[in-house]
């Protein structure tokens, strides 16, 4: 349930930057990069601290690695949709529930060393 409550949280703070970024005049992969970059430390506290209660930085690159998989999901999604003729801050409102699942996944595993569906070792 904190997992939950903690990715709605760093969802509701990466698409708002995301869309102070994109009305602020900045093109939406650049907006996207930026966002995702902040992101990315500012969801490793929280969800280290909040959720997994892991302590130091030796998961970060692990971390970092997961979400650049979530980033290449996004990106390439984001430029699909933005082709179809979407808004940028309508696509990425479309893409920003199936990343959160990805992002749930691969965070798991990076964290924890296991997905969410296994049980503990």
């Amino acid at each position: 349930m904190r997992f939950v409550l903690v990715g709605i949280l760093n969802t509701a703070f990466g698409y708002i930057l995301f869309a102070v970024l994109s009305l602020s005049g900045l093109p939406p992969q650049v907006a996207l990069v930026i966002s995702f970059s902040v992101g990315v430390l500012w969801n490793f506290i929280t969800h280290a601290r909040l959720v997994f209660d892991s302590k130091g930085l030796n998961r970060l690159p692990h971390y970092i690695l997961s979400y650049v998989m979530v980033y290449a999901f996004n990106a390439l999604s984001l430029e699909g949709l933005l082709s179809l003729g979407l808004q940028p801050i309508i696509a990425q409102g479309l893409i920003v529930l199936p990343a959160a699942v990805l992002a749930f996944i691969a965070i798991s595993r990076a964290l924890t060393d296991r997905f969410p569906w296994q049980q503990k070792a």
